[in-house]
């Protein structure tokens, strides 16, 4: 299934749906240092068990620095 994650094109290997955790976890981003945009909506990461990746689907990662 193709993908675009952070503007660049991705190919993901599956034989069934994947999950936006799976996806996630399958790209190495942990949940509690990245914010994740799926098509436009911001999903907040106890709903990535919940939302389904498709062929074509824009994922846009950003990730959380602390600071001061």
């Amino acid at each position: 299934m193709k993908i675009r994650v952070n503007g660049e094109e991705r190919i993901i290997q599956c034989n069934k749906s994947i999950s936006l955790n799976e996806t996630m976890k399958l790209l190495g981003y942990s949940s509690n240092t990245v914010i994740v945009e799926l098509n436009n909506l911001i999903i907040n990461s106890e709903e990535w068990k919940d939302k389904f990746i498709k062929n074509g689907d824009k994922i846009e990662i950003v990730s959380i620095v602390g600071g001061g």
